[in-house]
């Protein structure tokens, strides 16, 4: 099923990490929460917190395998590579749910097993 245009660029802000750009798909007041991470309230608090992810990393690529959209939600499924600062790589499987209208995120949730991403 192809996804809409706008899950497309939102998924190239986040490949690019660029948190300006992924911000621009929040709601002020969305709420963000990245597997069992507290989650984060609010458009400027989110951008910061992926930022600092995406610091943390190398790059990162999603290929998305799937794409529903059920009133008032998409959800997307597929993979994620993430390339480490040492330029080793962790490929896992991913689910992303994303409820508000189609371009403007109220509530972002991210299920993958990123438990050994950061393990040394």
């Amino acid at each position: 099923m192809p996804s809409p245009t706008w899950i497309d660029q939102l998924f190239a802000s986040i490949d690019a990490r660029d948190a300006e750009r992924f911000g621009s798909f929040l709601a002020p007041d969305a709420c963000f929460r990245f597997g069992n991470a507290p989650a984060v309230h609010g458009q400027a608090a989110i951008q910061e917190y992926v930022a600092g992810f995406f610091a943390a990393l190398a790059g990162l690529r999603h290929e998305i395998q799937d794409v529903w959209t059920p009133p008032d939600a998409t959800i997307c499924h597929g993979q994620v590579t993430y390339t480490r600062l040492d330029a080793s790589t962790l490929t896992v499987p991913f689910a992303d749910v994303l409820k508000g209208d189609a371009g403007v995120v109220h509530e972002y949730l991210i299920f993958a097993d990123t438990s050994t991403l950061f393990a040394v």
